[in-house]
C-alpha cells in the first residue's frame, strides 16, 4: 500500500507569515502591550508558540521515568495519593475521622500529632489502619525524635516491614525559623536532629523525614519562582549539612519531600511541578549520588489557601477542582485539597467529603491516574516549564552566592522579597488586575457571613506571615454586616440619567463596585429629567448617591444633578460613575465628591466610604 500523506493541501505557514498577519490585525497597536503577558515570575509569555521555540529543550528527548524526570518519576502510570487532613488533635476523634475517610477514598492521612506523646496515644491514633496500604503524615509534632521512635516501635510491634511503610514527618527547622524568627531549639541542635532522624530510618525508603514546606512561602504571597527557588535552596541546605556529617548524598536526598502549593493559575501550576523535578535533578546531580533514587523527588502538593475566600465560599470548590487537576497533570505524588470552608470554620464531614471526592472523580471517572505526563508536547506548557525552571534556578544560584538558604533567612532578605511580592499581589487585587470571584468582583451583595464565622485565622508569628488575598475585602464586608445589624445597611442610590446603554453599563459597574463592601444597591429605571431623578433620590434616603450616565452628558446632566442634590443632601457623598476627564473640574465645582471607574483602587475607595457611612 502506497504511503499516503495527509493534509498535503495545507501548505506550512512560517512564523514570519503568522507575525505579518498578527501585525496587520493589530492595526498599529503595540504588539508587546497587547499580546505579550509579563508574569509576576519575571518572564514574558508570547501569544503563541511553535515547535521551533522548543528546539533547545534537551529534556524533551526523555521519557517519563527517565532523568531528569521532568516528565515524571513514574513510567507506566500517573498514580497519586489522595491525602485527607485530620485537624483534630484528640487521638480518638482523629482516628474515627481517618477511618471514615479511608473508607471513602482517601489513601493517606495527614494527622495533627500535637497530642501524641506516648505509645498509647499513637496506638489510639492508628488503631484499625493498615499501614501497608495507607500512608501517614505527621504534622504539628512537638518532639520529632520522640515521635519517630514511637512510630518505629509501633510498626515493629505490628510486624510491618519498614521498607513498605510510606508517609512523612513534617520536620523543617528552616521554615520554622523563617516563620517564627527562631528554631525549634537552636540552629545547631535542630540541624543535628536532621542527621539523627536520617540515621533512625535506615530501611524506610518511602518514609520522608525532611519536609521542605514551599507551601508556606506561597501562602505568604511568594511567586512561583520564589517558591521553587527558595524551596530548592532550603533542600540544598539540608543535603549539604547532612553530607558534611557523614550521610551519603543518596540517603539525604531520597529522604526529602517537597510540599509545594498548587494555585488556580492552571497551566502555570502544571508547569511548576514539572520544573520542580527538573530543578531537583539538576541540583542533586552536583552531589554525584550513586543511587538513582536520589533524583526521584517526592512532591506532596497542598491546595493554596492564599486564594480561598470566606464570602461566596462555594467558589472555593471550583478553585480546588482546577488546582487538583493542575497538580495531577503536573505529576504530583500526593495531593491535599483544602475544604471549601477552610477560611472560617473547622472542616466538617460534608466539606471534607467534597474536597476528597474531587480527587476520587479525577481518578475513577476522568482516569487521570492512567496517563503519564499528559501535558507533554504542549508547546505552551513546555515553554512555561522551561521559563519557570530558568528563573527559579537563577534565584537558587543567587541564594547560594549569598551564603545559602540559612544565611538569607537570617539576614531577612528572603522574607523581604516574599513580602514585596505579597504587597504587589495585594495591590493587584485592590485594583482588580487580579480577580477573586465573589470578593473583589461580582459579589453576592445579599450574602451574610458574619454569623457563620467560627474562627478567625490570624498569623501572629514573628517572621514570615501567612496571608490570604481576600482578607482586606472580607474585613470591609464584615464591618458592613455588623453595622447593619445595629443600624441599617448602607444604601447606594443609582441615579440613572441620559443615554440608556451607558447608564445601564455604569449602573452594573457601580453595583459590582459597592457590592464588594456589602452595601445595598437601590436601582432605578432611569429618569426623563434631572428634577424627577433628584426627587426620587431624596425620597430613597441614600447614604451614597452615584449618577450613572455617559461622559458627554455628565457636563450637563451630571452638573445639574450634583447641584440639586447638594442643596437637599449636602452631607451625602455624590459620586460620578466614570472618568469624564473633560468635565471633571466643572463637576467638582458643582459638588461632586468622587469618581469611580476601572482604574480606581477599589479597596482604598471602599475603606474611605466605610469610614464615612459606618458612623
Amino acid at each position: 500500500m502506497a504511503e499516503e500523506k495527509l493534509f498535503t493541501e495545507f501548505p506550512p505557514i512560517s512564523t514570519e507569515q503568522w507575525e505579518a498577519t498578527i501585525n496587520k490585525d493589530l492595526k498599529g497597536a503595540d504588539y508587546q502591550k497587547k499580546l505579550v503577558w509579563r508574569t509576576d515570575e519575571g518572564f514574558n509569555v508570547q501569544p503563541y508558540y511553535r515547535a521551533e521555540h522548543l528546539s533547545d529543550l534537551k529534556y524533551l528527548d526523555t521519557l517519563p521515568g527517565e532523568f531528569p524526570y521532568t516528565r515524571g518519576t513514574k513510567a507506566d502510570n500517573n498514580h497519586w495519593e489522595i491525602v485527607q487532613e485530620v485537624e483534630v488533635a484528640d487521638p480518638t476523634k482523629a482516628n474515627a475521622i481517618a477511618l471514615d475517610a479511608l473508607k471513602r477514598g482517601a489513601t493517606t492521612i495527614a494527622f495533627n500529632a500535637r497530642e501524641i506523646a506516648d505509645a498509647k496515644a499513637l496506638e489510639t491514633l492508628l488503631n484499625g489502619m493498615d499501614l501497608l496500604t495507607t500512608g501517614v503524615q505527621f504534622n504539628h509534632v512537638k518532639n520529632y525524635i520522640a515521635l519517630t521512635e514511637l512510630f518505629l516501635d509501633y510498626i515493629d510491634g505490628k510486624g510491618y516491614e519498614r521498607r513498605k511503610i510510606s508517609g512523612s514527618i513534617n520536620f523543617d527547622p528552616l521554615i520554622y525559623r523563617l516563620k517564627h524568627n527562631k528554631f525549634y531549639h537552636s540552629e545547631e541542635e535542630d540541624m543535628m536532629q536532621t542527621v539523627e532522624l536520617l540515621r533512625m530510618v535506615e530501611h524506610m525508603p518511602n518514609f520522608k523525614l525532611i519536609n521542605v514546606n514551599g507551601i508556606v512561602l506561597h501562602n505568604a504571597g511568594a511567586t512561583i519562582v520564589q517558591e521553587l527557588g527558595y524551596t530548592l535552596a532550603m533542600a540544598n541546605e539540608y543535603i549539604a549539612f547532612c553530607t558534611e556529617h557523614g550521610i551519603k548524598p543518596d540517603k539525604a536526598a531520597s529522604r526529602i519531600q517537597l510540599t509545594l502549593s498548587v494555585g488556580s493559575n492552571y497551566f502555570m501550576e502544571i508547569a511548576k511541578l514539572r520544573a520542580a523535578r527538573l530543578l531537583w535533578s539538576t541540583m542533586v546531580e552536583q552531589y554525584k549520588p550513586e543511587c538513582p533514587c536520589a533524583y526521584r523527588i517526592h512532591i506532596n502538593t497542598v491546595a493554596s489557601t492564599w486564594n480561598k475566600t470566606t464570602f461566596d465560599p462555594y467558589v472555593n470548590m471550583l478553585r480546588s477542582t482546577t488546582e487538583g487537576m493542575s497538580a495531577v497533570l503536573g505529576g504530583t505524588d500526593s495531593l491535599l485539597l483544602q475544604p471549601f470552608d477552610v477560611t472560617y470554620k473547622e472542616s466538617d464531614e460534608f466539606s471534607r467529603r467534597i474536597s476528597r471526592n474531587v480527587q476520587v472523580l479525577l481518578k475513577e471517572e476522568s482516569y487521570f491516574d492512567r496517563v503519564v505526563d499528559p501535558a507533554a508536547g504542549s508547546y505552551y506548557i513546555e515553554m512555561l516549564t522551561n521559563s519557570i525552571a530558568e528563573q527559579a534556578w537563577k534565584l537558587f544560584q543567587e541564594v547560594e552566592q549569598n551564603g545559602g538558604a540559612l544565611k538569607v533567612i537570617t539576614d531577612g532578605s528572603m522574607q523581604a522579597a516574599i513580602e514585596a511580592s505579597c504587597q504587589k499581589r495585594d495591590m493587584d487585587i485592590a485594583t482588580r488586575r487580579y480577580i477573586l470571584l465573589g470578593t473583589n468582583n461580582y459579589p453576592n451583595i445579599n450574602e451574610k457571613m458574619a454569623d457563620k464565622i467560627e474562627r478567625v485565622v490570624k498569623d501572629e508569628d514573628e517572621g514570615l506571615k501567612t496571608y490570604r488575598g481576600a482578607m482586606a475585602f472580607e474585613e470591609l464586608r464584615i464591618a458592613t454586616e455588623r453595622y447593619a445589624a445595629q443600624n441599617h445597611r448602607p444604601r447606594v442610590y443609582l441615579l440613572k440619567l441620559g443615554n440608556l446603554a451607558m447608564r445601564q453599563a455604569r449602573a452594573g459597574f457601580v453595583t459590582n463596585f459597592f457590592g464588594c463592601a456589602g452595601y445595598e444597591i437601590v436601582e432605578s429605571s432611569g429618569f426623563a429629567t434631572v428634577e424627577e431623578g433628584v426627587k426620587a433620590t431624596i425620597e430613597a434616603k441614600p447614604d451614597i448617591i452615584v449618577v450613572c450616565s455617559s461622559d458627554e452628558e455628565y457636563a450637563t446632566l451630571g452638573v445639574e444633578a450634583a447641584k440639586l442634590c447638594k442643596v437637599q443632601l449636602p452631607d451625602i457623598p455624590f459620586v460620578v460613575a466614570g472618568n469624564p476627564t473633560e468635565a471633571i473640574e466643572e463637576l467638582k465645582a458643582a459638588g461632586v465628591d468622587d469618581f469611580v471607574h476601572v482604574r480606581t483602587n477599589i479597596l482604598e475607595s471602599l475603606r474611605n466610604y466605610n469610614n464615612i457611612v459606618l458612623k
